[in-house]
């Protein structure tokens, strides 16, 4: 086992058109399709997972995309923007190349990080964050984004709370996490992990958020292992929360809890992996289904729009 950083494992987008979602990501963004499923609980929906070259824990961007569900709107009670890293020496490349497909950017600044925002097609609040720790990171070689320039994983994400004080404390003594600096409303927390390991809680008197595409379905956070994932369960239960039973979800244990802002928070194993039913070279170029669904392998894939990337 590597040596294992607390931080994000991945972060789960509800999207809209599957089609749509793969273009922009892989092609827009350039970024590695190393698992292409089902979403387990609804197995007419698909679950993808966008990454870097090899598939890691800190670097999963998932999405449920449902084409009929209609855009949802960020507020109060969740992650509100997803910040993906890039190297320090990218920051033209990336301003260059988004205007070259005519998608709009910013470019505040935050906690002494000058950021690039933009949306994705379903309104998703995204952020590139040029980081010295992402050059160490292994880089995907699209056919439109080359690997020197390309994201790495996640920087982290901003939480939009009426009261931080709650999330704070699971974030510290659950997760690793420690407060580093503060901006007005904003707290900056960190870890020491290379990639996932920076989360922003802003405080606001908004509106509390309205769920669909566009919107962060859950923020998953990183256990070595079961054993720790059994451990950080039961801390779960001592802060008064109410977790799920722990599901196998064939790359990773999960379980869930409902946070004290109202994010839905998962704690997900950073084993198996996705290699576990795929070579490292072939991730996500066709459908893969955990075992148990295997035998409605052919009802599954009709309900399917085909995927051409």
């Amino acid at each position: 086992m590597k040596d294992h950083h607390k931080g994000i494992h991945h972060i789960t987008v509800n999207g809209g058109d599957p089609r749509q979602n793969t273009e922009f990501y892989v092609r827009t963004l350039g970024m590695r399709l190393v698992k292409r499923s089902v979403n387990q609980d609804a197995t007419d929906t698909y679950h993808f997972f966008y990454s870097n070259m090899e598939g890691a824990p800190g670097t999963n961007l998932s999405f449920f995309p449902w084409a009929n569900v209609p855009r949802g709107q960020a507020g109060v009670g969740q992650a509100v923007i997803v910040s993906l890293t890039v190297p320090p020496q990218s920051k033209d490349f990336w301003k260059e190349h988004l205007a070259e497909e005519n998608i709009e950017f910013e470019t505040p600044k935050r906690f002494g990080r000058q950021t690039i925002r933009f949306k994705d097609p379903d309104g998703l609040q995204l952020e590139l964050v040029p980081d010295e720790q992402a050059a160490e990171l292994s880089g995907w070689d699209s056919n439109d984004i080359p690997a020197e320039h390309s994201i790495r994983g996640f920087r982290g994400t901003t939480l939009r709370l009426k009261d931080h004080r709650g999330t704070e404390r699971v974030l510290k003594e659950l997760f690793g996490f420690q407060q580093k600096d503060k901006e007005g409303k904003k707290r900056l927390y960190t870890t020491d992990a290379p990639i996932g390991g920076s989360l922003i809680i802003e405080e606001s008197d908004g509106k509390f958020t309205a769920g669909g595409r566009g919107t962060v379905h859950h923020v998953a956070f990183r256990a070595k292992d079961k054993e720790e994932q059994e451990e950080m369960r039961e801390k779960v239960l001592d802060f008064g929360l109410s977790p799920s039973p722990i599901v196998d979800r064939h790359w990773f244990h999960s379980l869930y809890f409902q946070s004290p802002g109202g994010v839905l928070f998962e704690i997900a194993t950073d084993g198996p992996g996705f290699t576990v039913d795929e070579e490292p070279e072939k991730l996500g170029e066709h459908l893969v289904l955990a075992p148990w669904l295997e035998s409605r392998r052919e009802e599954i894939e009709n309900q399917l729009p085909e995927i051409n990337v």
